[in-house]
């Protein structure tokens, strides 16, 4: 059997270093992460004696290129590995490695970078129309320099650096489903207001539609005028203390069914579709990780293995439901809000293989590469 399959390709400035990787989205799966493996042809003539080093690197801007001046800097990289590709170390290596390295020659050479289990999710917040220089997010990449040493400075004609993602997929597992009542009695009021909002299910995938259960049991004397719903994508920033924002990436607002006059009750559904197509223009709104060429979306929900360990370098993500019923200017507002996961699903990986072997080659600064390969 032949599959015909992407590779990813690199190289610097002067040619003599090139990298190949079998993909470029690493996956989180709370426990452990994939390893970062690839292979590096080298043109040995150029070396004369010195060593290659490879990196890999975990990029975190949390202001803005433009706003940087008198020294400021508003960005942290965190090296996670550091290995000598060359002269090369025994390492176990992939089968996609041993079929590059088969492929490309006696030049060619493995290397494996073992990303942390709490380093954080890639995460681009979308910046504004009138923004310049590289966006406030999570990123990586990896790194390969020639030098006399690890601690060498790399030179820019002699260095390669390739982006990745790490992404996290839904969970196997889904929990409980959503669902909370509020009530709330008012002054001079013998009874009270009473909002039940459901959930179909806990977690959704992107560009999935949200049904919105909500029941009105009106028991006081005041008069639900209308309803709000709105979907939140609340972002942690976790190196500040109370650096949290929301912004509502969905909404919908309703008089159908309204007033809720004292003694009466209303059972409706709201759907709401939280997607990036109708937030392009926003600033502020986080996306998963974003590579050149590639389609993003707005950024999945962060899962943890324990929320107390969290990276102080990364963003967490999550999202909510938001029903808010407007009494008037005297009654107020009475609001519930449910927490749900939106993820993308884990990958049928055979079907995934069957699309590369259909998929036409994406192409970054140099060339990307197809290659069929025996899998027998």
């Amino acid at each position: 059997m032949v599959v015909q399959f992407k590779v990813f390709k690199k190289a610097a400035p002067n040619g003599k270093l090139t990298i190949y990787l079998g993909r470029r989205d690493f996956v989180d799966h709370v426990s452990a992460v994939d390893p970062v493996d690839g292979v590096l042809v080298i043109d040995p003539g150029y070396l004369q004696g010195r060593k290659v080093y490879g990196q890999l690197v975990c990029s975190f801007r949390y202001g803005r290129e433009e706003d940087e001046v008198m020294g400021l800097n508003f960005q942290k990289d965190l090296y996670l590995a550091s290995e000598q590709i060359y002269p090369p170390n025994n390492i176990e290596t992939s089968k996609l490695q041993d079929r590059l390295i088969k492929k490309l020659g006696a030049n060619a050479f493995p290397f494996t970078f073992k990303m942390p289990e709490q380093a954080p999710p890639s995460v681009t917040i979308q910046p504004g129309t009138d923004d310049e220089g590289r966006p406030c997010g999570v990123e990586y990449y990896v790194k390969v320099y020639v030098g006399e040493s690890e601690e060498d400075r790399s030179h820019k004609r002699s260095t390669v650096q390739l982006n990745i993602r790490r992404i996290q997929f839904a969970p196997s597992k889904t929990g409980r489903q959503p669902c909370t009542v509020v009530r709330k009695d008012f002054m001079f009021s013998p009874g009270e207001l009473e909002l039940e909002v459901t959930l179909d299910k806990q977690l959704y995938y992107h560009n999935e539609k949200i049904a919105i259960n909500m029941t009105i049991k009106n028991h006081s004397n005041k008069t639900v005028k209308k309803v709000k719903a709105a979907v939140q994508q609340s972002v942690d920033i976790c190196l500040f203390t109370g650096g949290q924002y929301r912004s509502t990436v969905a909404s919908v607002e309703t008089q159908e069914g309204c007033p809720v006059t004292p003694g009466s009750a209303l059972q409706k559904v709201l759907y709401l579709t939280p997607a990036l197509s109708s937030n392009m223009d926003r600033r502020g709104i986080a996306l998963d990780g974003h590579l050149k060429n590639i389609h993003t979306n707005l950024a999945s929900s962060t899962l943890l293995a324990n929320p107390e360990s969290r990276d102080m370098f990364g963003m967490i993500i999550s999202y909510t439901v938001k029903v808010k019923l407007y009494l008037g200017a005297v009654g107020g507002e009475v609001t519930a809000e449910l927490p749900f996961v939106l993820m993308h699903p884990k990958p049928d990986l055979r079907r995934l293989m069957r699309a590369d072997s259909q998929t036409q080659v994406e192409a970054f600064r140099s060339d990307s590469v197809n290659y069929s390969v025996d899998m027998d």
